[in-house]
């Protein structure tokens, strides 16, 4: 099969598409012939050599495929059917033809969804929901700030949110993009984080009031004001960092809150739990796309063997929702 590899840390033009032996699936998995994959800040991240895989995990980047059912493992106890169009959450080796991966990330691709679309959400609706609702527990009501409005992560993130009843606001790096979070996703509030302070901006829009829930992709160059745009037992929950790795906490002023820091990451977590989350997503998001009230956002589309170009698009920021690899 065709897969793509990364020849040594650097830009774009480091990946490679190579013909390498396909996988066996191996107790419990399934292997799927793959559709489209979706980019994630994951893989710029191992390209870039910040982000290597967990142990035992693919060195092919790509951590969500869509595609159709084509063997099985031993010990299978999912009820699919080779030919099943599905969707899957990987550690990696989305970008290639085939995958073998645990049964329990694979889901079946909601109803009225195309399956290159499908490719989009399997990695953002497991962090988004895990993140905002199985984490940070958003309830109705509730204020949530969100990071990086018009990325996949955002994009999902305003749609869930605004389904589970809370209010969203967002921040984004133009005037074109603050629009689109509210025009086209639905956010409350949207903020250019160029042009305004975002802690002060969000409670002057919020009659006063702070962020129940930060969603942050960025990390420590944020940190301090995500803080200070927390309101009272409010929750910060970072799961990126696009910012850095070491900033400084005010303690003082996080106990003066009541609030608390939280740090996840998907990737790493043992197949149980992402099971469990893919589990979550099936029953609690799938609803929310089939009935209209998320939709599944594509920026573009690249074949595999344009894989630098896609990756040159989606490191340009231009994009709005997912950008994706069709095999």
């Amino acid at each position: 099969m065709k897969a793509v590899y990364i020849s040594e840390p650097g830009g774009p033009e480091v990946l490679e598409v190579r013909d390498v032996d396909a996988p066996v699936p191996g107790q419990g998995e399934v292997l799927i012939d793959v559709v489209a994959a979706g980019l994630n800040r994951a893989d710029v991240q191992q390209r870039r050599g910040f982000y290597a895989p967990p142990p035992g995990a693919s060195e092919i980047p790509g951590l969500e495929v869509s595609g159709r059912i084509s063997g099985f493992g031993p010990g299978v106890s999912k009820p699919f059917s080779v030919g099943d169009k599905v969707v899957a959450l990987l550690a990696g080796g989305g970008y290639a033809q085939q995958v073998a991966v645990p049964a329990e990330q694979v889901l079946r691709v909601p109803d009225g969804v195309d399956l290159v679309t499908a490719a989009s959400l399997p990695e953002v609706a497991a962090t988004v929901y895990s993140n905002l609702i199985m984490t940070a527990q958003l309830q109705p009501g509730e204020t949530v700030l969100i990071h990086g409005a018009t990325g996949g992560i955002g994009t999902m993130a305003i749609q869930l949110a605004k389904a589970f009843g809370a209010k969203v606001a967002a921040t984004a790096g133009t005037d074109e993009k603050v629009g689109t979070a509210k025009a086209f996703l639905g956010a409350d509030i949207a903020i250019n984080y160029k042009e305004e302070d975002f802690p002060e901006s969000l409670r002057r829009q919020n009659e006063g009031k702070g962020a129940d829930v930060i969603l942050d992709v960025v990390g420590a160059k944020y940190l301090s004001r995500n803080v200070d745009a927390l309101a009272d037992y409010g929750r910060l929950v970072v799961i990126g960092l696009q910012g850095g790795t070491k900033g400084e906490l005010d303690l003082g002023l996080l106990l003066k809150k009541r609030a608390a820091v939280v740090a996840t990451a998907l990737r790493p977590r043992p197949v149980a739990e992402k099971g469990a989350i893919m589990s979550a997503v099936r029953d609690a998001v799938w609803p929310l796309i089939v009935d209209g009230r998320i939709r599944p956002l594509v920026a573009k589309t690249f074949p595999l063997d344009q894989v630098s170009a896609a990756h040159s698009y989606f490191d340009s920021g231009d994009h709005v929702g997912k950008v994706l690899l069709v095999m």
